[in-house]
């Protein structure tokens, strides 16, 4: 796995570190994913101070018996959303691990995309919380209500 660290010259601080672009996120999500990760076609839509917002494409290849979204992709999504979320919170990527991951399943997505709003609760010096909800494009109400705890190696 390569790392590379970006930090973004917007010009805000938070603790001394630059706040991360979507170009810089964007990157973050080629360059430090498995490829089946990268598969699953994920976009940076926004990014912010301790939170960042990703897209998943809809695709039938991700849809599991019934023609709903996998919990699978949606697991994966969070998980993925959590690690720029933590880059734009810390100023850029560095190494980090998933320590916790629980969701909660509220309802089911199919034939639309998924919006994946992730925030940093807590960054410490060695682990940071995230709080994350996926909904369906459109919809009012979140699809899953996940919760993150990862490990910051450096």
């Amino acid at each position: 796995m390569r790392v590379r660290v970006l930090v973004a010259a917007s010009g805000d601080r938070h603790n001394g570190a630059m706040t991360l672009t979507n170009e810089a996120a964007a990157a973050i999500l080629a360059d430090n994913f498995a490829p089946w990760v990268r598969d699953l076609g994920l976009t940076v839509t926004e990014t912010g101070e301790r939170h960042a917002v990703l897209r998943l494409p809809w695709s039938e290849g991700l849809a599991r018996e019934g023609g709903a979204l996998s919990g699978q992709a949606l697991m994966a999504a969070a998980d993925t959303a959590t690690v720029i979320a933590v880059s734009a919170a810390r100023g850029g990527f560095g190494p980090m691990t998933t320590v916790q991951q629980s969701i909660a399943f509220q309802r089911p997505v199919t034939g639309t995309d998924v919006l994946i709003r992730a925030a940093v609760t807590k960054l410490g010096r060695r682990l940071a919380f995230a709080d994350i909800t996926l909904t369906a494009e459109g919809a009012d109400e979140p699809a899953a209500h996940a919760t993150t705890v990862y490990a910051l190696a450096d």
